[in-house]
């Protein structure tokens, strides 16, 4: 569009201080982020890789969900595991 001067605005990695909340905000190089969960400005923005444009972001949210779905499979071998130990000592599930 003419006329029309569309500014890169990138996303950040922050982390609280108050809180210790990571999170991730859209906002200019020089702007302070005040943390979702405690509302404070006492936060610090965390240094991170740049990926390539044909990856897609790895942020705080990205790595709190992969970390979560890790813990619930480990959790879900280790109920594997219990139950063929029942099942070979000849106990029911």
């Amino acid at each position: 569009m003419p006329g029309i001067t569309m500014r890169q605005m990138p996303i950040y990695e922050f982390e609280c201080e108050e809180c210790g909340e990571r999170f991730e905000e859209l906002v200019g190089a020089e702007a302070v982020a005040a943390c979702p969960a405690c509302r404070s400005e006492r936060t610090r923005r965390l240094y991170s890789t740049v990926s390539p444009p044909s990856h897609q972001p790895r942020g705080a949210a990205v790595r709190s969900n992969e970390s979560q779905r890790r813990e619930k499979e480990a959790g879900h071998q280790e109920r594997l595991g219990q139950a063929r130990k029942k099942r070979a000592a000849g106990e029911t599930p």
